[in-house]
């Protein structure tokens, strides 16, 4: 027995000692074999000419695999590398098959080309020739994005190895236009742990970072982090000549966790978030915008001329939390929509979140009680009568401000020195109350000059809350049309902080910001109605050098503001939309140009059904006035050379009227 069981082991042993030899002596042509496959597969798949020069075992489990290349039809070389070490698994070999497990890439290069609409890749986007085309809708208009970027993403989780190691990695992109260059000096991938040095040139931008993260091919999830590895962060590039923008930040996370292509539609859902975001950019504040830490989790579903950020998303900046929603189409009409809806926030932590560099004057406020905010805002692109926008700041009971910050937004109360700018630079500072004698009380400004802003400025001033809903939506429709700030839609709480506590730069910022401070006067009752209005009758521009009530009556009429009739009284109110264009309305001899007096009509009509004035007086008002002091100076012995077009003037006059309740 003893020796039989000798012998049935020594005859195992013998066969696999066989089996060994055997495929140690045709290892090679069993490589060659799989070789073959794999490039067969390749070149099947798509149109590209796939090269390898040798492949050989090198010790037991070691292949290495030498000038690799890979070149489209026609094309420009796509992808080559020098070598790639890769372990054969023993099972594999006993198989039959060669599988390779661990591969080691060294000076691998990846070289997009574009000439024209001409490329090297674009093969990879398309679909594969064996699915059967779906029925196109002929109705339809435009490339699909959503179906682009669905390809895009599964192209490149399908083509994720499980274990790689690249040394020296290599990417670039070439067009007219565009010069993009990526080294990796390496890149680790193992079990689904990604990490890399990363050094991006884009033009003449370079960008050097560290990235980490996880992947899983399968799930199409991917988790990076991608770390600045110098203090000038990380900076996106072309922005600049893009936007006329600059964007940084130190860290950017980046994920996605989920995705779905159905019905021509794609969702994807994940998490951004970043550290230290810098961005510049004109017209959203004159100066750099900090934001400490910013973070979104996103559901964004993209499909024909369809692309939507689902409700689902929220939005936190700093310590400040948002649900938001917003979608635009762009067939058959080109619609936007946004809503956002804040949750409760205590108020020191709202103020402390809203980006440095955006909001100077509300920096550093401290509050009691909590804010919360809506926005619901809806427009037609092509069909721009109606536009919905309704913006509300809500707050508790409670809620007061306990400390002021960088302003006192309660300094108007009293007598406060204030510099009028001008192109960004300072050119009078003058007092605000009594010390000041060109300084007019409310009572001492006549009452026809009073009521005659009132109409054309602001009719509801004193029953609204600081804001005119329905001149936002027609300033909103204006500058929709114009493509510019062409029209503000601003009551007299807002020209009055704009003028006190603002720059004259028209950006997102200066708006948002003034928006905030008029809702703190009025809805915390900071400031009286007459206080706040008589503040604005003492500071606002009307001519050269020329600010207030008392100034601008002394100038053009030699008298004080308490004098001023109907007449005079209309006509100064007719320029505070434009103060630097006084000398338009009169001719070379002191007289109120014609198309005057459609103003003129306007304004007294609304004063007389108000009750303003009498019908004796709109009866006897004409378009005239008498200059006297420097007005007549500068305005009579000038040459005549503020000729200006009539129609351009009466469209400009009107339209700085919010009388939208008449």
């Amino acid at each position: 027995m003893k020796n039989k069981i000798l012998i049935w082991a020594g005859g195992v042993l013998a066969f696999f000692a066989l089996l060994f030899i055997l495929l140690f002596a045709f290892r090679s042509k069993l490589l060659s074999y799989t070789v073959d496959r794999v490039i067969a597969k390749v070149e099947n798949r798509y149109p590209v000419d796939m090269h390898i020069n040798k492949a050989e075992f090198v010790g037991w489990k070691s292949v290495v695999l030498s000038d690799i290349s890979l070149v489209p039809h026609d094309r420009d070389t796509l992808f080559t590398t020098d070598s790639v070490h890769a372990t054969v698994g023993l099972r594999s070999l006993l198989k039959g098959r060669i599988v390779f497990r661990r591969l080691e890439v060294s000076n691998g290069y990846l070289t997009a080309v574009k000439r024209g609409d001409e490329t090297n890749f674009d093969f990879l986007l398309k679909k594969d020739e064996k699915t059967p085309d779906q029925p196109k809708d002929s109705t339809a208009a435009g490339r699909n994005y959503g179906q682009l970027l669905n390809r895009l993403i599964e192209t490149a989780f399908d083509n994720v190895p499980d274990q790689v190691d690249f040394k020296n990695l290599n990417a670039s992109y070439a067009s007219t236009s565009r010069n993009i260059d990526i080294r990796m000096p390496y890149l680790l991938i193992d079990k689904g742990n990604i990490e890399s040095d990363v050094y991006i040139k884009t033009d003449s931008l370079v960008n050097s970072m560290h990235v980490k993260g996880t992947i899983d091919p399968r799930d199409y999830n991917i988790s990076a982090s991608l770390y600045a590895s110098d203090t000038t962060g990380i900076r996106l590039p072309y922005v600049k000549e893009r936007f006329d923008a600059t964007v940084a930040f130190d860290t950017l996370h980046l994920s996605l966790t989920d995705k779905k292509y159905r019905n021509d539609n794609l969702t994807v859902r994940g998490n951004a978030m970043v550290n230290n975001l810098v961005v510049n950019q004109p017209k959203i504040a004159s100066e750099d915008v900090h934001v400490t830490e910013g973070e979104v989790d996103y559901v964004v579903t993209i499909g024909p001329n369809l692309y939507v950020v689902d409700s689902l998303t929220e939005v936190r900046v700093n310590k400040a939390k948002a649900k938001v929603y917003a979608a635009y189409q762009n067939r058959p009409s080109r619609i936007i929509d946004l809503k956002v809806k804040s949750d409760q926030i205590q108020g020191t932590d709202f103020f402390a979140s809203l980006p440095t560099g955006l909001f100077e004057n509300l920096e550093g406020i401290q509050a009691e009680g909590w804010l919360q905010y809506d926005l619901d805002f809806h427009v037609d692109l092509d069909s721009l009568g109606q536009v919905v926008f309704d913006s509300d700041l809500d707050a508790s009971e409670d809620f007061k401000i306990v400390k002021w910050g960088n302003t006192n937004i309660e300094k108007i109360n009293s007598s406060f020195v204030h510099t009028m700018y001008e192109y960004g630079k300072p050119i009078r500072t003058f007092t605000v109350g009594p010390a000041n004698p060109f300084y007019a009380p409310l009572h001492t400004i006549s009452p026809y000059l009073r009521n005659a802003i009132l109409t054309a400025e602001d009719a509801g001033f004193y029953s609204h809350n600081g804001f005119h809903e329905e001149a936002f939506r027609q300033a909103i429709i204006k500058n929709l049309k114009e493509g510019d700030f062409a029209r503000g839609g601003s009551t007299i709480s807002m020209q009055l902080v704009k003028n006190v506590f603002l720059t004259r730069q028209k950006t997102v910022a200066r708006k948002v910001e003034e928006a905030i401070i008029v809702w703190l006067i009025e809805n915390l009752d900071l400031v009286s109605k007459n206080r706040m209005f008589e503040v604005y009758l003492n500071i606002i521009e009307w001519g050269p050098d020329v600010y207030g009530a008392k100034d601008a009556s002394r100038f053009y009429f030699g008298k004080q503001p308490s004098e001023l009739n109907l007449a005079e009284a209309i006509f100064l109110t007719s320029i505070i939309p434009s103060p630097k264009r006084y000398r338009s309305s009169f001719d070379s001899a002191g007289n109120l140009r014609s198309w005057k007096s459609g103003y003129y009509r306007l304004i007294g009509g609304i004063m007389l059904r108000r009750g303003l004035i009498s019908q004796e007086e709109y009866e006897n008002l004409y378009p005239n006035v008498r200059l006297y002091g420097r007005a007549r100076d500068l305005i009579v012995t000038e040459p005549d050379t503020s000729m200006v077009e009539e129609e351009e003037i009466n469209q400009f006059e009107l339209e700085s009227i919010d009388m939208l309740n008449f």
